[in-house]
């Protein structure tokens, strides 16, 4: 049950980056992607980061049956991010925190 509602939330935040424009089609550089900063900082957006690392990365280990993290807070962030942007992100930091919220159950 756990797995399929994460599942469907990752779904939702794709949908929802999709519809407020936030959902990119070019993957950022191997060298973007492979730094070594929390949430790559220094080389991608929070967005990117959400698409291209953290939604993957939790897809895989749901297909792996393996272990999630024992914590998530990128809610914090992600408010954080959005706060400074001309986008109504109301929708997408529910999920957001929704996952969060999922993943330390």
């Amino acid at each position: 049950m756990k797995t399929t509602n994460l599942r469907h939330l990752l779904q939702a935040i794709q949908d929802e980056m999709e519809a407020l424009q936030l959902w990119e089609v070019e993957p950022p550089s191997a060298e973007a992607l492979a730094s070594d900063q929390p949430f790559c900082i220094d080389t991608l957006e929070f967005t990117q980061w959400l698409q291209w690392v953290f939604i993957p990365k939790i897809e895989s280990l749901l297909d792996r049956n393996a272990a999630l993290p024992k914590s998530s807070d990128i809610h914090v962030l992600a408010e954080e991010y959005f706060k400074s942007m001309m986008v109504d992100s109301t929708q997408l930091l529910v999920l957001i925190k929704k996952v969060d919220q999922l993943i330390i159950q």
